[in-house]
């Protein structure tokens, strides 16, 4: 039997590493892209044809004619913003609803969660985690407390499943003194998406993932957010509500460990983070506002400034051992061109001993120890073959394999398909 193939696309750092630029070059190499965690809380932005598309939920392949996308399990879905973000690319003449298929099993983000979402930020005063507000916190806990609401439930006595659970959401909102809030357009919206999503195939898409596999077809998995937003391993308790990490494939689309081949794990040539949370390498400084200003480092669906700094190899080490990472995607490599210097933060300095692994805890009293390179100085923006490179980058290169002992096998010099580099294999 010809058996296929499981490749897995995730994020290393703190998430926006461009994950979704990625899997659109790489999604011609597949028969079928999956996305398997998070919500809309992701922002993946493609550019290509001189047109910018941001997708939230939908898999970053539905731009290459004929592939199948899956919405799998693991993921939370908002049918108001799907409908919205689905009819957007509808209008631009991709079509959709023969090649997009949404898991049943998938739970729906209902409009208290939102609410919800925002309650229990506000009760968290000072020590707020900085959602972005979409309910996708709320979402996940209905979910692992077993009072989920799921895609599969919108076809059997639905109106009645909704207002339990919203009247459940009422209750807890109540007991938090959270009643200044009003519902009704938003909640008219998402029945329309309700209406919207069943003209698309709704599956037990473990069933099709697992037949299109013994069918030896090929299947890239994308994952949303980054390593270090994982609920078990990210910078706790400043983390995303699922697991972003290579396992999450397996148990957010249905496939069994042994079907994984490649993991390739994305990172930028320096680092960024939204909202709260501890960043060692952040930069505070004229160069860390550089370094947003010329990697235009703002939300693609939050609009939140990020924040910047050098990369951190101690993080990366942990991310690639965590995910079993076997190739590395550069991204941005372009937005270091103009400096003089570039740091790299090689150990960590805590309480006045030098680590050179990620611990338990990065709150407080970690210092970054840098090893500085020099900068190439060179527009790379133009660039068609990593034999164009300068000495210097090509240094940068080989300092970064040594010290994550993983080839970097894809650099991307700029946020177009075609500014993509895919290098040779010794």
């Amino acid at each position: 039997m010809n058996k296929g193939r499981v490749d897995v696309l995730l994020g290393l750092q703190w998430g926006d590493e461009g994950k979704g630029k990625v899997v659109d070059v790489l999604t011609p190499g597949y028969d079928v892209v999956a996305r398997f965690q998070g919500g809309p809380n992701a922002g993946h932005t493609l550019e290509f044809e001189g047109e910018k598309y941001v997708l939230r939920s939908i898999p970053s392949g539905i731009f290459q004619g004929g592939k199948v996308n899956i919405i799998g399990n693991g993921v939370v879905l908002a049918p108001d913003l799907f409908m919205a973000e689905a009819k957007d690319l509808e209008k631009s003449g991709h079509d959709l609803r023969s090649r997009l298929y949404i898991s049943k099993k998938a739970h729906l983000i209902m409009p208290t969660h939102r609410v919800l979402d925002a309650a229990y930020e506000a009760q968290k005063g000072k020590s707020k985690v900085g959602t972005t507000g979409k309910g996708i916190g709320p979402t996940y806990t209905d979910k692992v407390s077993r009072n989920g609401l799921r895609v599969g439930d919108i076809f059997e006595k639905f109106e009645e499943k909704y207002a339990a659970h919203k009247a459940r959401h009422e209750e807890i909102l109540r007991s938090l003194n959270f009643t200044d809030y009003d519902i009704t357009e938003v909640e008219k919206t998402w029945m329309e998406g309700i209406e919207y999503m069943k003209q698309f195939p709704i599956v037990d898409s473990e069933y099709e993932i697992n037949k299109l596999l013994k069918q030896g077809k090929t299947i890239l998995c994308e994952g949303a957010q980054g390593t270090m937003l994982d609920i078990d391993f990210g910078s706790y308790p400043f983390v995303t509500s699922s697991n972003t990490i290579c396992s999450g494939a397996c148990s957010g689309l249905g496939i069994g460990p042994n079907k994984i081949g490649e993991v390739y794990g994305i990172m930028k040539a320096y680092c960024t983070r939204v909202g709260a949370g501890p960043f060692p390498t952040e930069l505070f400084d004229e160069t860390g506002k550089k370094i947003r200003d010329l990697g235009h480092e703002y939300g693609a669906v939050t609009g939140r400034e990020r924040r910047c700094g050098w990369i951190d190899l101690v993080a990366l080490r942990y991310a690639i051992d965590v995910n079993g990472v076997t190739q590395l995607i550069m991204m941005k490599s372009d937005v270091l061109d103009g400096f003089d210097t570039i740091k790299a933060c090689v150990a960590y300095k805590q309480n006045g001993v030098e680590i050179d692994h990620f611990p338990y805890s990065i709150e407080e009293g970690i210092e970054p120890i840098y090893k500085e390179l020099p900068g190439w100085k060179t527009d790379m923006t133009q660039f068609t073959s990593e034999d164009q490179f300068p000495k210097e980058f090509k240094d940068y290169i080989a300092f970064l394999e040594e010290q994550l002992a993983t080839p970097i096998s894809i650099i991307s010099i700029g946020p177009d398909r075609e500014q993509t580099i895919v290098r040779q294999k010794d």
